[in-house]
């Protein structure tokens, strides 16, 4: 074994490594891959950067603008609404039209667009026949896989096959050689789930209708357990404050679900909605927080406050800081950038011209020339000298800034439940907007304390923020819990204001993001009163959850919120009344466009890529989908994916890892025949697909399938075509395919569910595979 061999193998062993922990993000790490095999010399830069220009790389982005064309224009969904309605009330024909029709579209579109596009007539057929959504979307999405084999251009991998034979000077596959096997394996697929798959799937109803004809969201989120009512005493501290301002929902974690007046019920009330003592409000969340209200003095204010200099010491400064106009940080807010926690500095103030924001100030969007008024310890503020987006000096005058109406003395009393609390765990400054300038324990001042200092008995802080907004825990620890029948779910919808559930797009790019982060009440107008992950529902403190990609959301607002909320592009509204309205008059010409691109390619007059691109353009000249819609219809993770790992694919091949890892597969098992070689590079490609993404997969078994037909003197056409399949074959977890994430939320699925359906059905594709293969792709 030569180094170069060691050092490729390496790199390689590195990379599955990181895509099965996920500690790097799955693009990121191919072009590390890319980087590190450049830097070690074993490919050329051209080669390197040779990924970006590959005609499979770019068939795979223009398949996903004409996918996305497909579904703007209604091809699709229109078809699919119609031969779905043929099915009726019967399950069997359901899933038979269901699975069929999915596996046909996804031969020709991106299958997360098939399926994205299908989760909200689905669930709309599921609802109207009351058939659990978790019967349904599974099969849909396995379907969407299954379907996806069927052509050259189903799958990232069948595209990626087809070129590294092409590159390999063999023939490379046509656009419907697929057909054959994939075809026997959908049917094979769909009959299975017929006869045995679903009675394996689990009988969750996040959706059933009621007999009254309104929803009821309770079999899944269980909302009722978290729903309660509170009463607003007479001269309540709350009284005259917006539901914004009484920080009902930053204190306590609670959605205001309706506000109940003099016998008149507000749904869905706005942030601006004021409130009158004797008020009484549905609200949903855990009490915990209210409870601890109930029964402790979290912080009692001291009649005297203090003055700004006692904000500086020998090691603490005060000094602005004036955004510059190319600054990073313009349009964006303090909480956005982290900005805390990142310089390590507090702002007191920011002033813009003639107008200065002493509170609140973690949620306003920056602008050029806004200056920062910042205390931190000298070494930091020297260190945020050197930051190109902010330039420091003395403030002229700390008076202007008027900050002594804002700065105030609390005590931390003996039995406050803040005690043993972290800052950061306190929630002072996201809750009550309050900011902590220093501690006084033992005799002693603690400026800039850190977000992990503990809180002890008898603390003193020094706070800047609003006294009203301290108060408003009194307001908050007055509040009557009352013990009575609630509404029911249904109750609570009307003409106006709906319950609808969401889920993120594919192509979101808020995941990682809190709804808080979001401002998504103040944007959408709309509250989430529950989010479902991994098998069980969220009702309390969803404002500081990071959202993730296969999340469902429960949304409860106006219905034209709702329906605005379905033609923002990170957002899938999961019923078809609030989808945004699909260009149907230009269905012909979308027709035209994708029979443009595939008839030169079916004959060998054109390459697919360049058929492709060229029916890219045409989508875009007639008006089927606008140049912003194309760009967002491309998934750049998977581009960069592909373009990054391809180069290893070379490396592989030239430094001889290719052919070392073939004689090691020959060695194991190629005294057995033919199809044990083939059952073990189906195998190896399933498994290495529930972890990694399938084009990975594909580009790094390629080579070697290549490799071990060579030697043992075999057609290569049959493992190729078995690793295109077997790659696509991820059945086993949600994690195994996008598609199988994007049903999860609102299937209720749980990962044991995939294992439970999807494990007969990989045996299935792996018999049907072991038969077909041989016949249409002999050895």
């Amino acid at each position: 074994m030569t180094a170069e061999i060691i050092i490729v193998l390496s790199i390689l062993a590195i990379s599955i490594l990181l895509f099965i922990t996920e500690w790097v993000r799955m693009d990121v790490v191919a072009l590390l891959v890319l980087s590190s095999l450049a830097v070690a010399g074993l490919i050329t830069p051209s080669e390197a950067l040779s990924g970006f220009s590959n005609p499979a790389v770019v068939t795979v982005w223009a398949i996903l603008i004409l996918s996305g064309g497909l579904a703007r224009t209604g091809v699709a969904g229109l078809l699919g609404r119609r031969l779905m309605r043929l099915a009726g009330d019967s399950h069997i024909r359901l899933l038979l039209i269901i699975m069929l029709t999915t596996g046909i579209l996804s031969g020709f579109m991106n299958t997360i667009g098939v399926v994205s596009l299908f989760l909200p007539v689905v669930l709309d057929i599921s609802r109207r026949t009351k058939q659990p959504p978790s019967k349904l979307l599974m099969p849909l999405a396995f379907a969407a896989l299954l379907g996806g084999l069927n052509t050259m251009i189903g799958t990232p991998p069948n595209i990626l096959i087809t070129e590294a034979l092409k590159d390999a000077g063999l023939r490379p596959f046509q656009m419907f050689d697929f057909a054959p096997v994939g075809i026997s394996i959908l049917l094979a697929g769909t009959l299975y789930m017929i006869l045995i798959g679903r009675h394996l799937l689990p009988n969750r109803d996040p959706a059933r209708e009621l007999a009254a004809g309104s929803r009821d969201f309770k079999s899944l989120y269980e909302l009722h357990d978290r729903l309660v009512m509170l009463h607003l005493p007479e001269a309540s501290i709350l009284h005259g404050k917006t539901l914004a301002e009484s920080r009902l929902g930053s204190v306590l974690g609670l959605n205001v679900v309706a506000v109940i007046r003099a016998g008149h019920t507000q749904l869905s009330p706005e942030p601006a909605y004021t409130l009158n003592s004797g008020d009484r409000l549905l609200v949903g969340g855990r009490l915990e927080q209210l409870n601890e209200l109930h029964s402790n003095h979290h912080l009692v204010l001291e009649k005297e406050g203090f003055q700004i200099e006692q904000l500086v010491s020998g090691n603490v400064e005060v000094l602005e800081a004036r955004l510059s106009s190319g600054s990073n940080l313009v349009g964006q807010t303090l909480r956005q950038v982290d900005f805390r926690q990142i310089y390590e500095v507090i702002v007191l103030a920011i002033r813009r011209q003639e107008v200065i924001y002493r509170t609140n100030l973690e949620s306003i969007p920056l602008l050029p020339d806004d200056v920062l008024l910042v205390q931190g310890p000298r070494e930091k503020l020297d260190s945020l000298h050197e930051s190109p987006d902010l330039t420091l000096s003395i403030p002229d005058s700390l008076p202007d800034y008027k900050l002594e109406k804002r700065l105030m003395i609390v005590h931390v009393p003996q039995g406050s439940s803040l005690v043993g609390k972290s800052l950061i765990e306190s929630k002072l400054g996201d809750s009550y907007g309050l900011g902590i300038m220093g501690i006084i324990r033992n005799g002693d001042t603690h400026l800039i304390p850190g977000p992990d200092e503990i809180l002890q008995t008898d603390d003193t802080l020094l706070v800047k923020g609003k006294q009203s907004d301290l108060r408003l825990v009194e307001g908050l620890q007055n509040l009557e819990i009352e013990q009575q029948d609630l509404p029911d779910i249904g109750e609570l919808e009307s003409e106006e204001i709906g319950l609808v559930e969401s889920v993120l797009s594919p192509h979101a790019n808020i995941a990682g993001k809190t709804l808080r982060e979001l401002n998504f009440r103040f944007k959408y107008g709309l509250s989430v009163l529950a989010i479902w992950r991994g098998g069980r529902a969220y009702r309390s403190n969803l404002r500081d959850m990071k959202l993730q990609f296969g999340d469902a959301f429960l949304l409860y607002g106006p219905r034209a919120r709702l329906r605005m909320l379905g033609s923002e592009p990170d957002f899938i509204v999961l019923t078809e009344e609030a989808q945004e309205p699909p260009h149907q008059e230009k269905i012909p010409v979308a027709l035209f466009v994708m029979a443009v691109v595939l008839l030169p390619a079916i004959f060998g007059w054109l390459s697919i890529a360049i058929t492709a691109i060229i029916g890219v353009v045409l989508m875009i000249l007639t008006g089927c989908l606008t140049m912003e819609e194309a760009y967002r219809s491309i998934s750049w993770k998977a581009v960069f994916l592909i373009a990054g790992m391809l180069p290893l694919g070379i490396a592989m091949e030239r430094t001889g890892a290719a052919q070392l890892l073939a004689n090691g597969m020959i060695g194991l098992i190629g005294g057995l025949g033919p199809v044990a070689v083939m059952a073990g590079f189906f195998l190896l490609a399933v498994l290495a697909s529930q972890f990694m993404p399938n084009p990975a997969v594909a580009v790094l078994l390629a080579p070697i399938a290549l490799r071990t037909a060579s030697d043992l003197g075999i057609s290569p056409y049959t493992l190729m075509m078995t690793v295109a399949v077997s790659a696509s074959a991820a059945f086993l977890s949600p994690v195994g395919h996008a598609a199988n994430v994007l049903v999860m939320g609102p299937g209720g699925y749980r990962f044991s569910d995939y294992l439970k359906v999807g494990i007969p059905l990989t045996l299935v594709v792996f018999i049907v595979v072991l038969l077909t293969m041989p016949i249409f792709w002999p050895f």
